[in-house]
């Protein structure tokens, strides 16, 4: 099995070009599914549909959450999808199975003036600032994931028509630029990066302060650290950035086609989840209230 498991792995990296943050999920429930496999001395390749069954139902006992359970199904599905067509086995024994049912959790939303209030901390005083102040304004004006973020190179951004490509895979998207975001990034990259940056061969759009590439981890370390400048309550991560991008945009009269475009949803379903927020009294209130609108 082990011989499998890393041919399958490769497939997913070379040929569905996952990432590593994919990826290292994919490891990660392929190999507990072995485990469970090798202690209960059963042949992968001769694995009945009950017995997958009885993994998933081994977790749920193990009190993982759902979300994981149905995870885990997912890449056991990938998995002997990819067996079938390697010939290894002449049956998916996922075939007849459901993915356990995911409540649809409410996302996390800033309000209008939390965002400014949040968006107003970064102060362009140094390079720092003019940086982290570019960052926050292009995190909440694209919508785009943390890790999309800080793969971008200089070259993603055209100044000329203000928007940016966001590559991901196989998958690109162009989303447009707002106005002020434009504007810090602009300065962003013709004041600080030329400054920050130590190798001139750096393509990194935005980086730390050592002139690298910035991390994930730093990105999430800053826009915490503003929102304790800012002290607002809420829990802070990008990606409540990108869930306010998506509410605000729907509250102010955007079609959910054009936001699931502009977030790089495959499936709509996943964009609907913003549809709670669309009433005639919040768009009325964005309209009212928010400076960016």
């Amino acid at each position: 099995m082990d011989k499998q498991i890393k041919l399958f792995l490769e497939f997913l990296q070379n040929d569905k070009k996952l990432s590593d943050n994919t990826l290292q999920s994919y490891r990660r429930d392929i190999l507990q599914f072995e485990r469970y496999i090798l202690n209960k001395d059963i042949n992968y390749l001769k694995a009945t549909e009950q017995d997958i069954e009885d993994y998933i139902e081994e977790l749920k006992k193990e009190g993982k959450k759902t979300s994981t359970a149905s995870r885990s199904l997912a890449t056991i599905r990938s998995f002997y999808q990819f067996l079938l067509r390697t010939k290894k086995v002449k049956a998916d024994p996922t075939l007849g199975l459901q993915s356990p049912k995911i409540e649809k959790r409410v996302p996390s939303v800033l309000t209008s003036e939390e965002i400014e209030l949040l968006l107003d901390q970064p102060k362009d005083v140094d390079l720092k600032g003019t940086r982290d102040k570019a960052m926050l304004e292009f995190a909440y004006a694209t919508g785009m994931k943390v890790t999309e973020i800080i793969d971008l190179d200089l070259a993603d951004v055209n100044f000329e028509d203000n928007t940016v490509l966001c590559s991901n895979g196989k998958k690109s998207r162009t989303i447009p630029l707002g106005t002020l975001a434009e504007k810090a990034l602009k300065e962003y990259v013709d004041q600080a990066r030329p400054i920050m940056i130590k190798d001139e061969k750096n393509q990194a759009l935005f980086v730390n302060v050592n002139g690298a590439r910035l991390t994930r981890q730093g990105f999430w370390k800053i826009v915490k650290y503003y929102k304790d400048q800012a002290h607002i309550e809420k829990d802070i991560t990008p990606h409540v950035l990108r869930h306010s991008f998506a509410t605000h945009l729907l509250q102010n009269g955007a079609d959910l086609k054009s936001i699931q475009a502009m977030l790089g949803h495959s499936d709509i379903s996943s964009t609907q989840v913003y549809a709670q927020f669309e009433t005639p009294e919040l768009k009325n209130i964005y309209k009212k209230a928010h400076p960016r609108a």
